[in-house]
């Protein structure tokens, strides 16, 4: 029976959710399952996964074989890393404490980026949303500079219209005097 670390979708429409499960390889998707060893929401940022480290590993032991997608979450985890380093242990490369070490200076280093990403992904939206918020104001001064001149451009042509028309005479011509004839 081969077993599959897989994922299982739970959720809405548009709003995935899904179980890490291990699984029969011949069980449907989200059919019967063996156990549930975590939970994956990708929704979030950065993504939500929660799983349970050891049974993961004695999984992975047993020769449960990951689905692309798990592979990827494991190793973003580290579930890959200490696997790895727990078979080196059993080979008499290196010892527990010195596997130990090394994982956890892997994981501190993952841990900081994490943070790292974290952090910029905020400055990010932040900027993204002062941007949105200067190009509404941008916007609204547009809008209301147009409304205003309408308005004024109504009152103009209502005042215009409301004002009685007075006809202004036209000033007397001035008496063209003849000419005198010179005398030479």
């Amino acid at each position: 029976m081969p077993t599959k670390i897989r994922l299982q979708r739970r959720g809405k429409r548009g709003q995935p959710f899904y179980h890490i499960v291990i699984a029969d390889g011949r069980a449907p998707r989200d059919g019967k399952f063996i156990e549930k060893i975590g939970t994956y929401n990708p929704l979030t940022r950065p993504a939500d996964i929660d799983i349970d480290f050891k049974k993961a590993i004695t999984w992975l032991d047993k020769g449960a074989q990951p689905t692309d997608t798990v592979k990827a979450i494991l190793s973003y985890k580290g579930i890959l890393y200490k696997s790895h380093l727990l078979k080196g242990v059993q080979k008499g490369a290196m010892t527990e404490e010195q596997a130990e070490i090394k994982f956890q200076a892997w994981l501190q280093e993952k841990e900081a980026k994490i943070a790292g990403k974290k952090k910029e992904f905020e400055l990010s939206v932040k900027d993204v949303r002062k941007k949105l918020h200067e190009n509404e104001i941008k916007l609204n001064e547009a809008k209301a500079q147009a409304v205003a001149k309408k308005r004024s451009e109504a009152a103009a042509a209502q005042q215009a219209a409301s004002a009685p028309a007075i006809e202004v005479p036209a000033a007397p011509a001035e008496p063209v005097q003849a000419e005198e004839p010179t005398q030479e």
